[in-house]
């Protein structure tokens, strides 16, 4: 047999049983996570009672009477408003912010810069629930006190979900903005930009992965979050996350159009997250090794 008939592996080359185990794992990834969406999509075009009863598969009939009614059984455009204004107003604060502390802590020395950084990446160690309630007792006595309306306001809640995203935000901006080069923002000085032209000509161009990756954090944080929308919100500024426990009631729990709501909802976070897919991966990465 000749030398050209014969195939060589390169020395570098992964075993076969490696390439294969790997194959198999990532099949099995891959049904494990699509199997529950599945069930979600076949059980939102399913009749309630069909839901009810024993589980199929495959969808006996199929119907999409739950995408229709999930508007008309609960309140849920407005849900879907409260949710879209907190969360976004809350990720462009946290961004806005973020760029400007990161900036300082980057650029400047100060004193007590070092327990800033410190103090800001500490706070992650704590749970949130601990939180509640100092904050609930914070909001109820500003009301009192001053008759600024924070308990059960989209305002509230806002600065709320804000407490958690900012210390991460300026912790992961610290790190891209020490990436780039001092040198472009004594260039931009020479050239008669001041502190702000610099940073908004120089950095913030230079840094835009990690300032998307920040904002879709911020975004999904807020967008998702239970525990203090419950207890923070009332039937006006209640959103999504919360007002999905409206399909249960005492007499009936709406599996189907629970099902069809769940998606309808995801659909801006699974599809914004897509297309910033590319940002977010380079933000994240940048800014966690520097």
């Amino acid at each position: 047999m000749s030398d050209t008939s014969v195939r060589h592996r390169s020395p570098m080359a992964a075993p076969r049983s490696f390439l294969w185990g790997r194959r198999v794992f990532l099949t099995l990834l891959t049904v494990f996570v699509l199997l529950p969406v599945f069930v979600m999509v076949s059980s939102s075009l399913k009749p309630l009672q069909d839901v009810q009863g024993e589980f199929h598969w495959i969808p006996s009939s199929l119907t999409i009477r739950p995408y229709i009614d999930i508007w008309s059984t609960v309140p849920l455009a407005t849900y879907f408003t409260n949710s879209v204004i907190v969360a976004g107003a809350a990720t462009v604060c946290s961004v806005i912010i973020a760029v400007f502390a990161a900036y300082a802590v980057s650029r400047y020395r100060f004193r007590g810069k070092r327990v800033f950084t410190v103090t800001v990446l500490s706070t992650q160690m704590l749970p949130g629930i601990l939180f509640l309630l100092p904050l609930f007792l914070i909001y109820v006595n500003i009301g009192n006190a001053t008759g600024i309306a924070l308990f059960g306001s989209r305002g509230g809640l806002i600065l709320t979900y804000m407490t958690f995203t900012l210390p991460f935000s300026i912790w992961m901006l610290i790190g891209y903005f020490e990436s780039v080069p001092r040198d472009l923002d004594e260039a931009a000085l020479v050239d008669g930009c001041g502190p702000l032209g610099a940073l908004f000509r120089i950095i913030v161009p230079a840094a835009i992965p990690g300032i998307v990756a920040v904002a879709v954090y911020s975004f999904m944080t807020a967008w998702g979050e239970v525990l203090f929308a419950s207890v923070m919100t009332n039937e006006q500024t209640r959103t999504l996350s919360v007002g999905l426990g409206a399909y249960a009631n005492l007499n009936d729990v709406y599996w189907n159009q629970i099902m069809a709501a769940s998606l309808v909802v995801s659909v801006p976070v699974v599809a914004g997250f897509l297309l910033l897919q590319r940002y977010l991966v380079t933000g994240l990465t940048a800014g966690a090794v520097k």
